[in-house]
């Protein structure tokens, strides 16, 4: 596709940490780039337009690609409960990109999925998930739409660092219980990348998750490591469980690893950081300290 032509326009709900990022990358490759703010204060990227959340229909009505960046709620999507007439009228849209969340494959006991993978959703969260990323289908129609199935996210300012040097880092140890993990960078290059090129209308799977499914408390060593810090203790999962909040317990309630694969594949290109090791050092490079260990 024409991709940083002139007439393309990106238009993000919801200017968050991805968002952000999403839409100052494609300020810099030459996109025209508006963002949906809901208070006036918002951090806004420059060189893009915000617009408020509720007056976003005109800019919709000139979007030529969407990317949707807020979560659902007990209502479903905020984007589609607020603005459904608008996209469905969206005569230059063409593309819609959605950040979903791999955690709509469910439990799967440690084994493997991708992006073929029949969703499995197990909380209510999750569930809220699977509705929104079905709603946008449902929009969909005539546009081509990809669906990005995030592991969890990390990157400058959200990270094992921030925990450890907090004094709130818990180093929970469950042998044989990995998690997916993606950088935030590496989703923005997945978005830019999807973005540039023509494909037919319809549907869409791609799992951003990188290559090393890791334990947690591998990754909070790491990030110790990485700061000259001892790490905090190992806690046997059984007592951590106790003093997890229900948020957390939905998180280690399910364990699987997630195959993207393909979806780097589909896109021509490799994560920038294939494991945490390469994430966290970049982040630390990123604050300015040079060489870390």
């Amino acid at each position: 596709m024409r991709g940083e032509a002139m007439d393309a326009v990106l238009l993000v709900c919801g200017l968050g940490y991805c968002g952000r990022a999403a839409a100052a990358a494609a300020v810099a490759a030459g996109w025209r780039v508006g963002g949906t703010i809901r208070a006036p204060d918002a951090a806004i990227p420059p060189g893009v337009t915000p617009v408020a959340f509720d007056a976003a229909g005109p800019m919709i009505a000139r979007a030529t690609h969407l990317l949707i960046t807020t979560s659902p709620d007990a209502a479903g999507d905020p984007v589609l409960a607020r603005h459904a007439d608008a996209v469905a009228a969206a005569n230059a849209l063409r593309w819609i990109g959605y950040l979903s969340t791999t955690g709509v494959y469910g439990d799967r006991a440690g084994g493997w999925v991708d992006e073929a993978t029949r969703p499995a959703p197990g909380s209510d969260r999750t569930r809220r998930r699977m509705l929104a990323e079905q709603a946008w289908q449902a929009v969909a129609d005539r546009r081509a739409l990809d669906i990005f199935r995030c592991a969890g996210i990390y990157g400058p300012g959200r990270s094992a660092f921030d925990d450890l040097r907090a004094g709130t880092a818990r180093r929970v140890r469950k042998p044989g219980h990995a998690f997916g993990r993606i950088h935030r960078d590496d989703i923005v290059a997945a978005v830019l990348a999807a973005m540039r090129r023509d494909r037919p209308a319809g549907l869409r799977i791609l799992n951003l998750a990188d290559d090393e499914p890791a334990e947690s408390e591998a990754v909070i060593a790491e990030a110790a490591r990485l700061l000259g810090m001892p790490p905090p203790p190992a806690i046997p999962f059984a007592e951590a469980w106790a003093a997890m909040s229900p948020m957390a317990r939905s998180f280690w309630a399910e364990n699987r690893k997630i195959s993207a694969r393909n979806t780097q594949a589909a896109l021509g290109l490799c994560w920038r950081y294939p494991s945490y090791r390469e994430g966290l050092r970049a982040i630390l490079a990123e604050e300015g300290v040079k060489n870390p260990p």
